[in-house]
This record gives structure tokens, sequence and C-alpha cells, in this order.
């Protein structure tokens, strides 16, 4: 069952991760899990505007890759840029990689950055539980198919795994309506995911907000059994242009910094995309876990 509402269109050993108790949580026994990709960059505001909306949101914190961004050739560490913002809840974030970190020759201090909460230095994918939830950071910048080390490490994770609800998170989409070419290293972790029952994928990498109706290991509808994707690239670097309209594609938005918000249920979830402070546009609905 799927209700939707649409105004305007750490390791291994999967440590338990407390709840931040910086504000008060109505539901604390359903805990919350926020976060977004594409965010700091030292000649954009909009990392500011989306910490500002982290200040009012209690759970724990999620980025999907490209935190910071390098801003001129003698910039060699972007992260007092993130520090400034989103940097003030690093003591309840969980992060992925994403491809600046690597290619822009930062990702040393990636790792030492967010030390143990970014998974092993070198690796970082990792897994934790989230109330009755299991929760995978997974990494796209290295290899992600069936034989690799990151490939054996998951299926051996999910085959532990019990939880009825599962939600992984990465930094290139699988599917995607923005700008970017499909990373073979998405395709290859959502056929994993998919054929093991995961419900939830989150990605940013296309700098959009876009919502997917569910689907299988082949991208075919399957609203009984499949995974609904998010493209949450709105962290605050910048915005890309929609080129074309992906299938399956239910909601895009190429125009709004934000978060996205999933309250955690032990069957079901809630998900809703919160703008920046000014801006209209937003995202909810719920889904059962299967």
């Amino acid at each position: 069952m799927i209700l939707l509402s649409v105004p305007n269109q750490i390791s291994a050993a999967r440590p338990e991760i407390p709840l931040y108790t910086g504000a008060p949580n109505p539901a604390a026994a359903d805990p919350t899990l926020v976060g977004a990709g594409d965010i700091a960059s030292c000649v954009s505001s909009g990392d500011e505007m989306t910490a500002r909306l982290l200040d009012e949101i209690p759970g724990t914190v999620f980025t999907a890759g490209d935190n910071a961004y390098l801003s001129g050739k003698r910039m060699r560490n972007p992260f007092p840029c993130y520090n400034a913002s989103w940097g003030r809840h690093r003591s309840r974030t969980r992060p992925a990689p994403g491809n600046h970190e690597y290619e822009g020759g930062y990702i040393d201090e990636y790792f030492n950055y967010f030390g143990s909460a970014a998974g092993e230095r070198g690796k970082g994918y990792y897994s934790y539980e989230l109330g009755t939830w299991h929760i995978l950071a997974l990494n796209t910048m290295i290899e992600t198919d069936p034989s690799s080390p990151q490939g054996k490490w998951l299926a051996q994770d999910l085959a532990r795994n019990r939880r009825l609800c599962t939600l992984a998170y990465f930094h290139h989409p699988r599917f995607s309506s923005g700008p970017h070419v499909l990373s073979p290293r998405a395709v290859a972790l959502w056929k994993t995911l998919a054929d093991a029952g995961v419900d939830v994928v989150v990605a940013g990498h296309d700098h959009i907000y876009e919502r997917f109706r569910a689907m299988d290991r082949n991208g075919n509808p399957d609203d009984r059994n499949g995974v609904r994707e998010f493209v949450v690239g709105t962290g605050g670097a910048s915005h890309y242009a929609i080129r074309r309209i992906s299938p399956n594609s239910e909601v895009r938005n190429n125009a709004t910094f934000g978060v996205i918000r999933f309250t955690l249920h032990p069957s079901t979830y809630n998900w809703k995309f919160i703008p920046v402070r000014g801006l209209r546009f937003s995202d909810s609905g719920s889904a059962r876990c299967h």
C-alpha cells in the first residue's frame, strides 16, 4: 500500500546508531534518517540553508556523496566548507563518498574528517541498524560487481540480514532524469539489492530531486516487491537541468535545495522532501516494506 502527497507537483558488525537528542522527537520509538547528496561548495550558500533544516530535524544524518567541492586550484581540502554548515551535525552523520572525493584527490581527507563513521578506510562501505531497519552505505567509486570485494561483502551482509525493512544509499543513481551518464557500478548494486528484497535506494550525483515508482532488477514496475529509488542531489551545491524524463519517474524538481526525511516504522516508512526556507516544492508519502 502506498500513500502519496505531492504539493506543487559501521561496518559488518552493524553497530546500533543512537538517535540524535538535540531536538525533541515526538515519535522516539520510530527513528528518522535525513540527508541529501551533493552538499557543500564554498561558492554556494545552499549547504548553509540545508544545514539549517538539519538543525530542526532529529535523527541520523546520511550523505549520498559529493559531500564537499573544491573551489579553486589552490584548494586541496574542501572540508572546512562542509564543516561550516553540515559539519555541526558530524557526530550523528553516516556518510557515503562520491566522485568529487575521489576525482578531486581528497578521499584521504574524507576518511580523516568522518573517521570510523565512514567505514573502513579505503573501502567506504558499511552497514548498521537503525531501529528495526537495516541500513547500507555503499561506494559507487570502487568496483561493485558480485566478484569484487564490495560485491562479496554486500552479498554476505544481505544474507545475514533478518530485518523486514532495508534501505541503501550511495552516490550514483541507477535511474535518473538528470544529465549524467548511467553508472555500470550503480547497475550492479541495483541488481544485487533488488534480488535481496531491499525496499529503498537513495542516491545523489544529479543535482535534482526525483522519486521513482518501485521497480525490479531490470527497471520494470513492481509495486509488490520492487525497490523505490530517490535521487536527492539537493544538498546545496548547485542545480542541474532535467534532460529527459526517465521511465517510471513519478516526481521531479530541479530548482529546490532541501533534504529528504525518512521515518522508519517497523513495517512501513514515510518520506518527506523538505525544501529550504522560502521555497514551496515538497514531496511526501508512505509505503509498506516487503
